[in-house]
Formats: C-alpha cells, sequence, structure tokens
C-alpha cells in the first residue's frame, strides 16, 4: 500500500514556488512557514493520507465510546498574489528512510502538477552565536545556477561558505531529502536553515523553548527571494517575549559559564584567516557545563 494524497479543491495558481516545512529543532522552519501561511490568508486545497506514514497520536472518546483515531497532518495550501505559492506543512516527520523518501515525492507530485519549478524548505541550523545577535541564514541551494542569486540575499551565507564547513555539510530529514528529489526532477530548490544559539537548542526538560528569531529571519529571506509582502509585527512580538524569557534563564547561569557564552558575541562566520574567539573543544566544554547547570536544577552557589 502505498501513500496518497487528497486534493478537493482544484488552486488558481500560475507557475508557483512550493513552500514546504515541518517539526525540527526549535520548530524554526514549522514557525516560518506556518506564519507566511497565515499572514498570506493561503487556502486549504488538499491533505496528506496520514495513515500509510504514521502511527495515531490519539483517539477520540465520547460517552465512554472510541470515535476515531487521530493522525498527523500533512495539509497543502495555495496563495494566489504577487508570486504565487503552494504551502506544505506537516505536523511530523516519517521516522523510516523510505517513507522520508515516499512522503516527499508525493509533496513534489502535487507541486508539480500545479506547475511548480522551484521549491523552498526551512529548518534550523544550531551554531555557536549569542542570543543577542541576529541569526542569519544558511543557504543550501540545490543546483549550482542559484549560487549567485542566494548569496545576493541580505543575512544570508552559504552553508559551503562558512569558515569551519570546508565547503560541507549535510541536512537531515525531509530538508534534505525534499531538495535531493527535486533535483532528481530537475525542480531547482534551496533550503534555508536559520541559526539557533548552540546553547539554547540545548536547554533540556522545561528549559526547551523556541527560537522565533531564527524564524523571522527566514521570513525575512523568504520575503526577499519570493518578492511578497510579510506583515512581521506580530512574529517581532513572540521574537521579543522569548528573548526576554531567554535572557532570564541567562542570567541566572553562573558567572563563569557566562563569560565564556559571551565570547559568543564577538564570532564571524564569513572565511576568516584568523582563529575565532572560541575552539570546538572550548564549545563542547561550555555545553557540558550548561547541562551540568540544568541537571543539577538550574541552580547555582
Amino acid at each position: 500500500m502505498s501513500g496518497k494524497v487528497n486534493i478537493f479543491k482544484t488552486p488558481d495558481v500560475r507557475d508557483p514556488c512550493l513552500v514546504a516545512a515541518w517539526p525540527g529543532i526549535g520548530n524554526i522552519g514549522l514557525i516560518a512557514v506556518n506564519y507566511l501561511k497565515n499572514r498570506l490568508a493561503a487556502e486549504e486545497f488538499g491533505e496528506l493520507e496520514p495513515w500509510h506514514f504514521f502511527f495515531p497520536k490519539g483517539v477520540t472518546i465520547k460517552n465512554g465510546v472510541l470515535q476515531e483515531m487521530e493522525f498527523p497532518t500533512g495539509k497543502f495550501y495555495y496563495h494566489k498574489g504577487e508570486r504565487d505559492l503552494i504551502i506544505f506543512l506537516a505536523e511530523m516527520q516519517p521516522g523510516e528512510e523510505e517513507e522520508l523518501y515516499e512522503m516527499a515525492n508525493l509533496v513534489l507530485d502535487v507541486a508539480q502538477q500545479f506547475g511548480c519549478r522551484r521549491v523552498y524548505t526551512a529548518g534550523a541550523a544550531v551554531a555557536p552565536i549569542h542570543h543577542t545577535a541576529r541569526p542569519r541564514v544558511w543557504a543550501v541551494p540545490n543546483d549550482k545556477a542559484l549560487l549567485t542569486e542566494v548569496r545576493k540575499y541580505k543575512n544570508t551565507i552559504l552553508m559551503s561558505d562558512l569558515d569551519d564547513r570546508q565547503g560541507r555539510g549535510n541536512i537531515t530529514g525531509l530538508n534534505g531529502v525534499l531538495l535531493g528529489v527535486a533535483k532528481k526532477r530537475k525542480c531547482a530548490g534551496v533550503c534555508f536553515l536559520g541559526e539557533v544559539p548552540m546553547y539554547v537548542a540545548h536547554f533540556p526538560g522545561p528549559y526547551t523553548i523556541l527560537y522565533p528569531k531564527a524564524s523571522r529571519s527566514i521570513l525575512e529571506v523568504f520575503a526577499e527571494a519570493l518578492g511578497v509582502q510579510i506583515d512581521m509585527s506580530n512574529i517581532n512580538a513572540f521574537a521579543n517575549n522569548v528573548e526576554r524569557e531567554i535572557e532570564g534563564i541567562y542570567q541566572n547561569l553562573p558567572g563563569v559559564i557566562r563569560e565564556e557564552l559571551d565570547k559568543l558575541k564577538q564570532i564571524s562566520y564569513v572565511k576568516e584567516t584568523e582563529p575565532g574567539p572560541i575552539t570546538e573543544e572550548e564549545k563542547e566544554r561550555i555545553l557540558k557545563e550548561v547541562e551540568e547547570f540544568f541537571r543539577k536544577g538550574g541552580k547555582h552557589d
């Protein structure tokens, strides 16, 4: 049995771009694309049949009787405007490699059925940055012809241009698989990854929080790449609230840890000849100290 898509409305689009996202670290990509969908008032036109890819996430019980099973959703939306879009949002990624590949093909089947020739995905990049910095967006195109275009985007850097990547890198899950499948189908695409401070990404348990600053950075690049206007007022407020929450946690860290983390304010990601202010060994040690701090309940002498 293979997966299926139910299309219940024909989207009125011309030469649209596909923009897709699903859960990941901090839900960076999902927040960005869902915000884009909401601000553009995109209309739902189809959905992925979930039972082929996922187990139920719960069941509905009424008057003591099981009514129905609830599955993670994967829905398609469209927007007609200055740039027509098809948007795909999934509540979960499949757990098996074969299912990832099949799901990516189904999403692209729908996109290309309605004329998509460009694909964008979004996610997170755990990076040695400080939470007060403006997160950059790492870009990974699947076609050399896109390199010049992507380098022109503001606050964006190619993953291959990062100082410690030596021209290489990898993208996990659907972000990578969808771009790979698109490449095989001769469909150009770019994955945008918003930077998340490494220590924020490692906040454990009850301290785990979202990082909408990275989602906002991706939205800014989407606005430029897609040529659409996006009202940022709500995500600005969201990002400011989370910034205050992170700062509160940060100020409660032992002074010696804060001193080490403050070195991250000096890091640059453009290729340099001089060594950065913090080494890989120091990064590992800092993360262990942060994890130990939270393991003790977030308290220090």
